[in-house]
């Protein structure tokens, strides 16, 4: 196969996605310090997660097309490999990294609940700036979180029950209220109403990043107290969880014999989950202790996310100026 990247897109498009992708995780930070330092201001919105969520993947939905789903037809085997991977290596990370750190067992519970959860929306952003394959991307996040209602639940109660009792039917009851009926409402205006889609698509990802920014101010409101002595223990186990997905998952890519361009984004897909949708099933159905790795998760995977694309692009550079003087 071809190992050679996705060619380079137009400018305009890269330069957005990289502001985005610079500014998702600043909003994302700020709302963490407003959940910690002002917890009164926050006070009012303090149930509003399972609506938060619900908006971003009804934004999700709206950015779909039927078409993306094509790409399952023509390249159904990487979309398998990705999806696989995504509920294989993200699962077993996390019971090895909980396993190695010693972690207690709310947080243990939350690590596990972070790696059983479907790919996240921004890796689609990342694919992109990783000059990965975006359709494939696409498709990949969105079979892995059509599925999200049965893996998600299922996985969770086989690897993190030990830790804390976990209510698997509630818990994809939830899942399909806050996942699957918004995707696939935002799916169905897109196919019906495209000028009214296309009218908002541009706000799309500040509604869903200040959605995530507000998810994370309630969880960190609600777990301020033991934040202190938790979050640096946490952030490491979510640093090395996110860091191995994307390790593991580009290797798979190369294994099973993908190009550089879908390694890559199996890579990313592997590597960046939901983790909104963890902090919010966590924070509802463990504890707000339990929901402070999806909190994190969400921080770091953007941070990460924009140092792998980094990455990708400098060895990129490197390859054409490699070939440039041969």
């Amino acid at each position: 196969m071809n190992s050679s990247p996705a060619p380079a897109v137009n400018h305009s498009a890269e330069r957005s996605a990289l502001i985005a992708s610079v500014a998702f995780p600043i909003l994302i930070i700020i709302g963490g310090l407003v959940g910690y330092f002002a917890p009164t201001v926050v006070e009012p919105v303090s149930g509003w997660t399972t609506w938060l969520l619900g908006a971003v993947m009804f934004g999700m939905g709206l950015t779909l097309k039927v078409q993306d789903f094509a790409v399952i037809a023509k390249k159904p085997l990487p979309v398998v490999i990705g999806v696989i991977a995504q509920f294989v290596i993200m699962p077993l990370i996390a019971v090895l990294v909980t396993w190695l750190l010693r972690l207690p067992p709310e947080i243990a519970a939350g690590v596990i609940l972070v790696g059983c959860a479907p790919g996240g929306t921004t890796s689609n952003v990342v694919t992109f700036l990783s000059r990965g394959d975006v359709a494939l991307s696409v498709a990949m996040t969105s079979v892995s979180t059509l599925l999200a209602p049965i893996m998600t639940p299922l996985l969770t109660l086989w690897l993190a029950g030990q830790y804390l009792p976990v209510s698997a039917g509630s818990m994809a009851v939830s899942t399909v209220k806050m996942v699957l009926i918004p995707v696939v409402l935002g799916l169905t205006i897109t196919f019906f109403l495209p000028k009214f889609a296309q009218l908002i698509t541009p706000a799309l990802p500040w509604i869903s990043v200040v959605a995530i920014a507000m998810i994370v101010a309630i969880i960190v409101r609600g777990s301020r107290e033991q934040i202190p002595q938790a979050g640096l223990i946490v952030l490491v186990a979510v640093m090395i969880h996110n860091l191995l997905g994307y390790a593991l998952g580009y290797l798979t890519g190369k294994a099973t014999g993908q190009n550089e361009s879908t390694s890559r984004t199996i890579a990313v897909e592997v590597g960046m989950q939901n983790s909104g949708l963890a902090a919010t099933l966590a924070n509802a159905y463990m504890t707000p202790l339990a929901a402070l790795p999806g909190v994190l998760f969400s921080v770091w995977h953007t941070l990460s996310g924009s140092l792998f694309a980094m990455t990708m692009r400098v060895k990129d550079d490197k390859a054409r100026k490699a070939a440039a003087t041969v």
